[in-house]
């Protein structure tokens, strides 16, 4: 009977975040009316919803192994600009359409190296140095910006290939391409996380860092590539926003990184490491997209609106920092033989 407790627990977690989602919905169609059910609205949140998932992922995997990335913004931005410099640079009206696709392909290579980079120097800070993650990531996020500008000199980077763009605004059998990326990322990294010797460990380091060690666990070995897949998530999210927005910037984004936090806390991912699904995360992505169009076509302005997700953050720690409490108290309350013969 105890192995069937821990499979519960986890299935009524989906199930309330799923009637969240349902409660969620039928209140912003109250509050909009037939407006909220217009097939633009959705596919607009269709096309909206990748770029916040992709970073969202870059962000669940960190906590997972307690740590957090607190410069995935920065890191996609830079990985943005790098592929919008070379694409701008290089790609002119008299460029052919074979040189065209060798510098798209050259230009989406560099972003994503440019997102591993940003990862493998948060992972040197954190797995080798052993920064504590929160200040290395503080340190990275205050780092990348000041670079980003450097390069961008202040400007914006628009002007990109039909190609590209296609990526952040295209369709594919009525499905919106970014939408089709983010979910085979999605899938990817919870495969990862549940068939793979890496995505045990991030587990484990994330439940007990010292027991993982003793059991003969390369720490550093998990965090640094955890780090490097955040890094490269940020690299892929930023194809999708720049190609969205026909356009790259020093500062894109800046918003999300709240809502990358929330979305992960909001799906289960435990603050301190250990717990967490990729299909939580999902559905609190969803969650939170109809919860912001609906505010949007209500005109409530922007500025509300990321208040209303920091009071989100603050209710969602609250009663989960209230809820893991009770569950310590009641194991720590001695049983009777009747009790422990129930269990």
């Amino acid at each position: 009977m105890t192995a069937r407790v821990p499979l519960l627990g986890k299935l009524s977690e989906t199930i309330i975040l799923l009637l969240v989602m349902v409660a969620v919905f039928l209140l912003m169609w109250a509050l909009n009316g037939s407006l909220f059910l217009q097939p633009r609205n959705f596919q607009s949140m269709a096309f909206q919803l990748p770029e916040l998932g992709l970073l969202a992922l870059a962000m669940m995997i960190t906590m997972l192994t307690g740590g957090i990335n607190l410069a995935i913004i920065a890191s996609a931005n830079l990985s943005g600009i790098v592929m919008a410099m070379i694409l701008t640079q290089f790609i002119t009206p008299e460029t052919s359409g074979a040189v065209s696709g060798l510098i798209v392909a050259l230009a989406i290579s560099a972003g994503l190296l440019a997102g591993l980079a940003t990862g493998l120097l948060n992972g040197l800070l954190i797995a080798v140095i052993e920064v504590s993650p929160i200040l290395a990531t503080l340190g990275t996020m205050t780092l990348i910006p000041g670079v980003n500008i450097v390069l961008t000199k202040g400007y914006v980077l628009s002007g990109l290939p039909d190609a590209v763009r296609f990526v952040g605004n295209g369709v594919i059998l009525g499905i919106p391409v970014p939408l089709l990326i983010f979910l085979l990322c999605a899938a990817l990294v919870a495969l990862m996380l549940r068939r793979t010797p890496q995505g045990i460990n991030m587990y484990m380091i994330g439940s007990n860092p010292t027991a993982t060690h003793y059991a003969g666990v390369d720490n550093r070995k998990v965090l640094m590539k955890t780090y490097l897949l955040s890094g490269l998530l940020c690299g892929v999210a930023a194809l999708v926003m720049i190609s969205r927005f026909n356009s790259a910037k020093a500062d894109y984004g800046e918003s999300y990184l709240l809502m990358t936090i929330l979305a992960a806390v909001l799906g289960g991912t435990d603050a301190y490491g250990g717990f967490g699904k990729v299909s939580g995360l999902v559905i609190a992505l969803i969650i939170l997209q109809l919860v912001s169009s609906g505010l949007n076509l209500l005109g409530i302005s922007a500025f509300l609106t990321i208040a209303v997700w920091g009071g989100i953050i603050i209710l969602v720690m609250g009663v989960n920092t209230l809820s893991s409490r009770h569950r310590i108290a009641r194991r720590s309350v001695p049983q009777s033989p009747g009790q422990e013969e129930e269990r």
